[in-house]
Parts: structure tokens; C-alpha cells; sequence
């Protein structure tokens, strides 16, 4: 059975945004400004449905969604694009693949005690984000 990852989780530290958002094709200017951010995560994790909100102050980003079926989820907020999405589990790891115009896009969210951990790709390049759990 796969872990329930519902909380509130605080930024706590990354590697490798901007040559992951260069990899998405993000200008200059918003990469700079991406990586200056530190997003809060808030999951809701109900059965095989979930929500996940990435908080920020520029804005937020939300991927409502049940486990295991396949939408088209609109990114235009992060980079313009639309791809065929499908978030299933692979043991205690949610992974979502992302098929479109960037190959090898996608991520994965695992749990390390009271730590969410969140592994992004695009191309070759791949960002790691952490969490602590607040609630």
C-alpha cells in the first residue's frame, strides 16, 4: 500500500532549477526569478485521488488529479505547453511522466521521515526540491 502523502510542506532546498528551467525553454528573466522563489507544498491525498498545490508568491499551481489516469494537464502557467500526463506509484514513490514537446519530462515525490522529497526531469537535466513537513 502506498504512503498517504496529505500535509502542508515547507521549501527547504534545491538543486539544479535553472538548468532544469533552461531545459523547459524558460527565458532568462523568469528563470532567475523561479529560483529565487520557495514554493510551499499542500497535498490532499484521498484514495486515488489527489490535489497538488504548489504555493508560491509569484503564483500558484495546482494538479488535480486521480492516480493512475491519464489527462491532459495544461502547464501554460509554468511554460506554455500542454502534454498527455499520467501520476501512478511506483512502491512508495508517486511519479508522474509527462508526454509532449520536451522528452523526458516528469517527476517523482517520495517521503524520508517527515522530509517530501521531489525529483524533476526534462531533457537530461534534473532539479531536486525538499520539503519538512508543517502539518
Amino acid at each position: 500500500m502506498p504512503p498517504n502523502l496529505t500535509g502542508y510542506y515547507r521549501f527547504v532546498s534545491q538543486e539544479n532549477m535553472d538548468n532544469y528551467l533552461r531545459a523547459l525553454d524558460i527565458n532568462v528573466v523568469l528563470r532567475k526569478l523561479v529560483c529565487l522563489l520557495k514554493p510551499d507544498k499542500e497535498i490532499i491525498h484521498t484514495g486515488d485521488h489527489m490535489i497538488i498545490r504548489t504555493i508560491t508568491s509569484l503564483r500558484d499551481y495546482v494538479m488535480d488529479f486521480d492516480v493512475g489516469v491519464q489527462f491532459e494537464e495544461d502547464l501554460g502557467p509554468v511554460d506554455g505547453r500542454k502534454c498527455q500526463t499520467t501520476v501512478s506509484w511506483e512502491g512508495d514513490q508517486l511519479v508522474c511522466e509527462q508526454l509532449g514537446e520536451k522528452r523526458n519530462r516528469g517527476w517523482r515525490h517520495w517521503l524520508e521521515g517527515d522530509q517530501l522529497h521531489l525529483r524533476m526531469t526534462a531533457e537530461d537535466e534534473v532539479c531536486v526540491q525538499v520539503f519538512q513537513k508543517v502539518k
